[in-house]
């Protein structure tokens, strides 16, 4: 069934490490290497949100830009940028999630689509991006 897709890119520079709380350092170091070093390390990292959904034949458009917009400075640079992820945002402190490119793109695309929520786009991909070399995708079933 054809639908229409729609994506805006943002950017933004923060820090993280990857660590358990019940794990040692050595055991920390063994599965997540340079990037269990206890003094962070950091990205700038490229984020692109796709929504899809009804092209409204009145505007023409899937979902109002300056909306998503708003939704995607809120929800994603706000929360991040120039940031220290596993100390400035709650959900990545010790003992919750590990802010992996894995973790932080499905944690992105639940909250733009919470944001999203009373329009009738829906988010069906996050492609994040922590450099040129390594980006991970959380994709949704539309």
């Amino acid at each position: 069934m054809p639908r229409t897709s729609l994506t805006r890119r943002v950017t933004f520079a923060a820090a993280h490490r990857y660590r358990r709380p019940d794990w040692s350092d050595q055991e920390n170091a063994e599965v997540f290497g340079a990037c269990a070093h206890p003094h962070y390390h950091g990205h700038t990292y490229v984020c692109d949100v796709t929504v899809a959904g009804p092209v409204d034949e009145e505007t023409g458009f899937l979902v109002d830009l300056g909306f998503l917009d708003h939704v995607l400075q809120r929800e994603v640079r706000d929360r991040f940028d120039h940031r220290n992820i596993n100390l400035d945002v709650p959900e990545f402190a010790d003992g919750k999630m590990i802010p992996t490119g894995e973790l932080l793109s499905r944690f992105i695309c639940e909250r733009v689509q919470a944001a999203l929520a009373h329009t009738t786009a829906r988010v069906i991909k996050v492609h994040l991006a922590e450099d040129a070399t390594l980006s991970s995708c959380y994709e949704v079933d539309a």
